[in-house]
């Protein structure tokens, strides 16, 4: 299938989940193999990009200089940085529309703090106003070494779950770090009830009881899921990625 110009990925994950450098990885991959990507950073406080973005809010919004007018905290300067550049993020749209012709991918950063996009008013306005122009995909990025532990693993799976009803859009699990834990049993838990229970065996009775019966009611969730395991480091399973990518 020939890939569709101007297609959005917005990648959002827990923090630490590794989602900055794997879109170094997807960056690099995509140029290597001659295909044209475009890169949106929304993270304010990010220190050092390891990639090039096109478009950066920091050039824009000085999170530090919000955090002192303001007198704020580290995460409400992100949040009130977020909702000013919102404003104008027509501008951006603008531009992304002028070159889609030019670019077969257009990625998009966001901050560590998955609630402070996924969850405000700016970062859904953001998500709606760029699914209104162009065909946009979520990749949930996930820490694959935690999520060994099925009350992680379900922790994000609700979380994937509200990106996916909220946003509206489809959701692309992506397991990354797999070069320091496998992914292949994560999958056999989110199918299979009794392995998953077998995991939560050394649980508190509450906590085993809440997570088993939350893996049921997700169980239709996960076999609508497209699901991919990388390593953002090794740069192990990116190909397949971005094969899965452009069958969407």
């Amino acid at each position: 299938m020939s890939v569709q110009r101007g297609r959005v990925c917005i990648l959002v994950g827990m923090a630490g989940s590794g989602k900055t450098s794997l879109l170094e990885r997807l960056v690099d991959f995509t140029h290597a193999a001659g295909k044209s990507s475009y890169v949106i950073n929304l993270d304010p406080a990010a220190h050092n990009l390891p990639y090039q973005a096109n478009i950066d809010i920091r050039d824009t919004i000085d999170y530090k200089a919000v955090m002192k007018e303001y007198s704020l905290g580290p995460n409400g300067a992100i949040l009130t940085a977020a909702n000013l550049f919102a404003t104008r993020f027509d501008k951006v749209i603008s531009i992304c529309e002028q070159r889609a012709t030019e670019y077969e991918y257009f990625f998009v950063d966001t901050p560590g703090q998955i609630e402070i996009f996924t969850w405000s008013a700016s970062g859904m306005m953001i998500t709606e106003m760029i699914a209104s122009s162009f065909s946009t995909d979520i990749l949930f990025v996930m820490d694959t070494p935690q999520c060994q532990n099925p009350q992680i693993l379900m922790s994000n799976m609700l979380q994937a779950v509200s990106v996916l009803y909220r946003s509206r859009l489809n959701v692309v699990l992506v397991f990354n770090k797999i070069d320091v834990a496998p992914h292949a049993p994560l999958l056999k838990l989110l199918t299979d009830v009794n392995i998953f229970q077998e995991k939560l065996e050394n649980a508190s009775n509450f906590s085993s009881a809440l997570t088993s019966s939350l893996n049921l009611i997700l169980q239709e969730f996960y076999e609508h899921l497209n699901i991919v395991g990388v390593s953002a480091i090794q740069g192990t399973g990116i190909g397949d990625f971005v094969n899965v990518l452009q069958g969407l």
